[in-house]
Order: structure tokens, then sequence, then C-alpha cells
């Protein structure tokens, strides 16, 4: 399949975590492995995020990378100083409504920087994009990107969500309370 990139450009890796804990030390980790590998990335986090790893690791920390540059997106949630976890729930819903346009027009900005100017970044050439970002998949499919979804949970959790339609279908989840449990048990 063509996706409009030239065979003697650099790829070019967008990598988007969940913004929670245990989600954005593993893509930050695979970043750098597809770095290693000759890739340019671009790493996005929310700007809540940024500001956390900022205040953790001193202001220069993500300086000095050839070739690896981070990159900030709103995450739709009221602006925040505090240093810990945001509230998931509201998280998860807030990037996938708020995400999608910030994360086109960085894409955007970064392909019009790349064929109008002399710079060494090139176009983006795929995203790779944790599971629960789905937002994501749909920028891929509008700029005709390839996309990979990199799923940071251990294997068994992953085996427990695809048990999940299953456990919809017996009406088991979503839970109706210990009692409904007890008496479903009963009736087997």
């Amino acid at each position: 399949m063509d996706y409009g990139i030239s065979r003697n450009e650099k790829p070019h890796a967008i990598c988007f975590p969940f913004p929670a804990q245990g989600h954005i030390t593993p893509i930050l980790n695979l970043a750098k492995l597809l770095h290693h590998r000759g890739f340019h990335i671009t790493f996005v986090n929310t700007e809540y995020n940024h500001r956390r790893l900022l205040r953790s690791r001193g202001p220069n920390s993500l300086n000095g990378l050839p070739d690896f540059q981070f990159k900030t997106i709103p995450d739709g949630l009221p602006y925040s100083e505090a240093n810990s976890t945001q509230d998931i729930p509201a998280l998860c819903e807030s990037i996938n409504k708020t995400c999608l346009a910030p994360f086109c027009d960085l894409i955007s900005q970064i392909n019009l920087n790349a064929s109008t100017s002399s710079n060494a970044i090139p176009q983006v050439s795929c995203v790779v994009s944790d599971a629960a970002a789905f937002f994501s998949f749909s920028a891929a499919k509008q700029f005709k990107i390839p996309f990979a979804l990199f799923y940071t949970a251990s294997a068994c959790s992953y085996l427990g969500f695809l048990q999940y339609p299953k456990l919809m279908k017996e009406g088991l989840v979503p839970l109706k309370g210990s009692s409904y449990l007890a008496q479903n048990n009963r009736s087997k």
C-alpha cells in the first residue's frame, strides 16, 4: 500500500501515550527504540503531563536528542498545577472528545513545515498510539498514514479484555451489584 512516503525519506513516527502513569514510560521506551533504529520521533504529551515531566526531570531534560522532539496538545480538562494523577474517567472521556482536532493540527503543522522548509524534520509517516487513545486512529486514517496500536498493559489484562463481549452476552457486566451475582450463581 502506498502511503505517499518517499523511500529516501527518514521515517517519522508520532507517538502518543494515554496520559496516565503506566502508559507514558512504555511508549517513551518504544519511541527510543524506534529512534535508535533510524526513525525521527515526535513524542506527544498532554500539556499537563509535559509540565509534570519537566518538573520531575528538570527544564533541560528533554533537550539534546537529535531527531527526537516533544510536543504537547491540550487534554480538554481544566488547567491544574497539581502534581498528581488526573481523574482517570474524566481524562478518558475528555481526550477522546477533545484531542482529535489538536492532534490533527499538530500533524498538519509538522507535514507543512516538512514540505515548505529545508529543516531536517520529515513528514509524519506513521502514528504509534496507546490503545486507550481512540482518537489517534481517526487522525491516522484522516492523513492516510499507517497506525500502530500499542497496548501497555500486561498480556493477562488483554486476555481479560478479550473476554468482555462474552461477559456482556451472559449479562455479567456491567455489574449490577453483589446480590445479582449471588442470585445468578444459585440459578446455575
